[in-house]
């Protein structure tokens, strides 16, 4: 087993546990914290499968963006941050949701075993790059500069919402 082998399998364990303490975590606020962790961890893999273009994508506009946000809309939203008594880490629907989990899974395996996966060895250049940077500068400029007004108006919105 290589080392590449094993930062995988630790990289991803510490990713998929991320995850599942926030989807079971008691406040939104450690949610979040672990949500960020999570993020950090997808960056993590998408450097060992040499793309540090998405890695760098993803610690930009998730783990420091969108997590930045999330963070304020929840620090600024009023009783949010105070912990809960006398509740239950699981609501009774976790039962159905972990069935339903399991039958997706389950569906979602099938499907990955029995396809066909093309395997492209062909290397990054620099005319994928040129072409890739153009594209993010001409056509698909618009859904970015919405997407970032949406976010900028999302966060003001916290803010008016969080005034006494």
């Amino acid at each position: 087993m290589s080392i590449t082998q094993v930062a995988f399998i630790l990289i991803s364990a510490i990713t998929l546990g991320s995850a599942l303490a926030m989807v079971t975590s008691r406040t939104v606020f450690v949610a979040a914290l672990w949500m960020v962790a999570a993020f950090v961890g997808v960056a993590a893999l998408y450097i060992l499968l040499e793309a540090g273009f998405l890695a760098a994508i993803q610690l930009l506009i998730y783990a420091g963006g969108i997590a930045v946000l999330i963070l304020f809309a929840i620090m600024l939203t009023p009783r949010v941050m105070q912990p809960m008594e006398g509740l239950s880490r699981f609501n009774d629907q976790w039962m159905f949701v972990a069935a339903v989990s399991a039958f997706l899974f389950a569906g979602l395996w099938a499907l990955a075993i029995r396809t066909d996966w093309p395997v492209n060895l062909q290397r990054v250049t620099g005319d994928n790059i040129f072409l890739l940077g153009r594209g993010f500068m001409t056509q698909y400029l618009l859904p970015f500069e919405v997407t970032s007004i949406l976010l900028l108006v999302a966060l003001v919105g916290a803010i008016v919402i969080a005034r006494d």
